[in-house]
């Protein structure tokens, strides 16, 4: 008894995220009771998308690509604030045009690997918190960035030019706060990176692959190629090249994703909850949706609360804002919380130390952007 026991213990301590959205998803089922509408809950275009990304990342660690690219990088940047900064940067550009799950599946374990070697686990921490955040404003630029922008500028019917004037003045400052940031945050301390031998250039082959599949998985969330194709032609590529990636896959982070989107999708069929929003946010759609995002992520908030209000532009806003705060209030969040718990040596204290850091730093990024909101609007 004694020992399953220990056994249940180490299993919450080692992911509590997947345990404590696993349990709420099971109560909310309780409350809403299970039935067709259940079916339209996942959002396995998002799932089918994750997880082919994690088998090309899979099969890049496994031919040494990171090791690699963290062995010329290193070569050009010596210090660790350097290559933070190009890090940081690097997520807010490429969210733009890769969505923020994307840029996060794909750049944080190569920054894993390179920030390894100075050594320095506050500013490892710092600096993935910093990378979540820039992708998640990084991506409130363009229609394409988010999930939730690409919803609202459909349903709203937006134009191009008008949706990027609306979200420059708060992409601009996201920038410069992300920046400055990364140098009060991060220390600038030399790489204790020494080459001990000539490393090796990843397979050819496999490497061409991986760059194939990932510009599938691109044009995927591009809406080029339909999520399905993509899926099963990652899958039969990773057969035949490695078939051991498959065993590399978050699955633990694939099923937190669906107990999430569970719980979220009986969140708003509560009368209660339904009835309050209905009211709340005729007063102001970008603080209601701010809130709402805190609580059940700005993907379901921007659908739900589209609803209610035909000010498309304040639930751009909002919602873009909104994915700053809690751990769920952007669900891209959980990617990078997830690849740092995996360390072994932060894997006991990333509920002790990453979560309460992360918040702090999202809370005053919010703060910032909300305080420019009421400037300007």
């Amino acid at each position: 008894m004694r020992e399953l026991a220990g056994k249940i213990t180490e299993f919450i301590r080692k992911d509590p995220i997947l345990v404590i959205s696993g349990i709420l998803a099971a109560v909310s089922c309780f409350i809403v009771p299970p039935d067709a509408q259940y079916a339209g809950y996942i959002n396995f275009r998002v799932l089918a998308i994750l997880m082919s990304l994690m088998l090309v990342v899979a099969i890049l660690l496994r031919i040494g690509t990171f090791d690699f690219l963290t062995d010329r990088l290193l070569g050009r940047l010596r210090t660790s604030r350097s290559v933070c900064l190009l890090l940081t940067i690097l997520s807010f550009i490429m969210a733009m045009f890769l969505t923020n799950d994307v840029t996060l599946v794909t750049l944080v374990p190569f920054s894993i690997a390179v920030l390894k070697s100075f050594d320095d686990r506050r500013t490892l921490m710092f600096t993935l918190i910093l990378m979540t955040v820039a992708a998640n404003l990084g991506s409130m630029f363009t229609p394409i960035g988010n999930p939730q922008n690409l919803y609202l500028y459909t349903k709203y019917g937006m134009e191009l030019l008008p949706f990027l004037k609306l979200m420059a003045p708060y992409s601009a400052l996201s920038l410069a706060l992300t920046a400055g940031a990364v140098m009060l945050l991060c220390r600038n301390k030399k790489s204790e990176y020494k080459r001990i031998s000539e490393v090796p250039v990843p397979d050819a082959k496999k490497l061409t692959v991986c760059i194939v599949l990932f510009a599938v998985c691109v044009l995927a969330v591009a809406g080029i190629i339909n999520w399905i194709i993509m899926f099963a032609a990652v899958v039969a590529a990773v057969t035949v090249t490695d078939r051991k990636a498959f065993k590399y896959v978050d699955y633990a982070l694939l099923l937190t994703f669906v107990f999430f989107f569970v719980l979220i999708g009986n969140i708003g069929r509560i009368t209660y909850v339904y009835d309050t929003l209905s009211k709340v946010v005729a007063v102001s759609p970008v603080l209601t949706a701010v809130a709402a995002s805190q609580i059940i992520s700005n993907v379901p908030a921007a659908m739900l609360l589209s609803a209610f209000t035909d000010n498309g532009e304040a639930l751009v806003i909002g919602t873009n804002l909104g994915g700053l705060g809690t751990l769920i209030a952007s669900m891209a969040s959980l990617i990078t919380y997830k690849f740092y718990s995996a360390m072994p040596q932060e894997n006991k204290n990333a509920g002790i130390t990453y979560l309460p850091a992360f918040t702090v730093v999202n809370l005053i990024f919010l703060a910032a952007l909300t305080a420019l909101w009421f400037l300007i609007r």
